[in-house]
């Protein structure tokens, strides 16, 4: 069983919505996620232009593709989040801790000019290790 640590080193900020660092020992495991989008049925964008409706798919999705691997959402140790306009991480904040509550494992979020798809608002890609 891995042990997973957060932590932020000495003299570095630690802020409340997420690790600065994560530390992993003993891991068998390692799950690398690509960036998940809100597909339909038929792998076409999903929800149109809601960009709530389209964070939840996203994090359905990874959290299908983590327990599909044999771990649960405590197991991610790394998000990257992309977004097509940066005011989204304020709808995204309250979403996100849904999921994993108030403070998440290390994470990236950088506003990109453009997804797959110009449907696509969002987009979330994961490193789980179990």
């Amino acid at each position: 069983m891995a042990t997973v640590e957060e932590y932020a080193a000495p003299g570095v900020y630690d802020p409340p919505s997420y690790a600065q660092a994560v530390k992993v020992t003993g891991a068998r495991t390692i799950l690398f996620v690509s960036g998940q989008v809100a597909y339909d049925d038929d792998g076409e964008p999903a929800h149109g232009r809601d960009f709530a409706a389209q964070a939840r798919s996203v994090f359905r999705a990874l959290q299908a593709q983590v327990e599909a691997g044999g771990g649960t959402l405590r197991d991610i140790v790394k998000l990257t989040t992309y977004l097509t306009d940066i005011r989204y991480r304020t709808e995204l904040i309250p979403i996100r801790e849904e999921f994993f509550g108030p403070k998440t494992p290390a994470a990236t979020q950088v506003a990109v000019s453009a997804l797959g798809r110009p449907e696509w608002l969002i987009e979330i890609e994961a490193i789980a290790v179990l």
